[in-house]
């Protein structure tokens, strides 16, 4: 399934803002959740669009789009301790200060561009990994923070991470934050569990361990029955993307389902499992 497919509340989210005059780009956003290599895609997308001179299509490939996907446009930089590192860097493990120094000095001078920087680690293999608090040390962070929050027009700092608690709070407190699902199994089936959980949003807090009851009681698979779940909501979240604080609460929800899916992956009981989930995602 294509990425615009699969996370398109995303994607319609910062179509919407890109696409619309009125209201004003983010200058720094975190990503966070397992799936870093989803967050980093979705990021490489939004510069694309930011800096796409063609229909802002996710296929576009005018001159811009082409050299983001293939990490060759001077405008869109990825930081990690492997990437973009200066020529006197002798830093092997972390994103080093000097680094940050390199992104103020880049700002510095005008561009015809809008400049993207992603903030993520990598493995040995290249796959993209989450920062923390060992390879983006506190003293890099706190070079960027007057960057961050005072940034020259046409510039966007992209955080990845899988918690956010991975981050120093004055970047967050600089940021936007959007939890990106890890969706393990594509399905876009929900019938097993429709009829028990639509509109739960709306349902009353004392009837939580009646549903979980209700949904415990589907099938010997509760993997399956949590990916029905987590599909509900992710049709939610398809047709609310406008809605901002509605769509923070299913992003809400679909993280609890994910740990769910931890807990159950965990033998815990799975009793418990959808009891505590239920009274997660039942909030009134």
């Amino acid at each position: 399934m294509l990425l615009s497919d699969k996370y398109s509340f995303f994607i319609n989210y910062f179509q919407n803002l890109v696409n619309n005059p009125n209201r004003a780009m983010f200058q720094s956003i975190v990503f966070y959740g397992n799936d870093l290599n989803t967050q980093y895609e979705i990021a490489l997308y939004i510069a694309r669009m930011l800096n796409c001179t063609n229909d802002k299509s996710f296929d576009c490939s005018c001159r811009n789009c082409d050299w983001i996907r293939n990490n060759e446009h001077p405008a869109v930089l990825t930081i990690s301790h492997i990437d973009n590192k200066p020529l006197d860097d002798t830093s092997k493990t972390v994103i080093s200060v000097k680094q940050a120094q390199m992104v103020k000095q880049l700002l510095l001078t005008s561009s015809e561009y809008y400049r993207v920087f992603i903030f993520c680690d990598k493995d040995n293999n290249g796959n993209v990994t989450g920062l923390n608090s060992i390879n983006f040390q506190e003293k890099t962070a706190n070079g960027l923070l007057k960057t961050i929050e005072e940034p020259p027009k046409n510039t966007l700092f992209f955080f990845l991470a899988q918690e956010k608690e991975d981050l120093l709070s004055t970047i967050l407190s600089r940021s936007q934050c959007f939890y990106v699902p890890n969706f393990e199994r594509e399905s876009e089936n929900y019938s097993m569990v429709k009829d028990i959980i639509e509109e739960y949003f709306l349902l009353n807090r004392r009837d939580a361990f009646t549903i979980s009851q209700n949904l415990s009681d589907i099938s010997d698979d509760k993997i399956k029955i949590l990916d029905e779940i987590q599909c509900y909501i992710l049709s939610l979240m398809k047709c609310n993307y406008n809605n901002k604080p509605f769509l923070a609460r299913l992003m809400s929800d679909i993280k609890a389902v994910e740990n769910a899916k931890s807990q159950i992956k965990a033998k815990v009981s799975p009793v418990n499992v959808f009891d505590n989930l239920c009274l997660a995602i039942i909030k009134n």
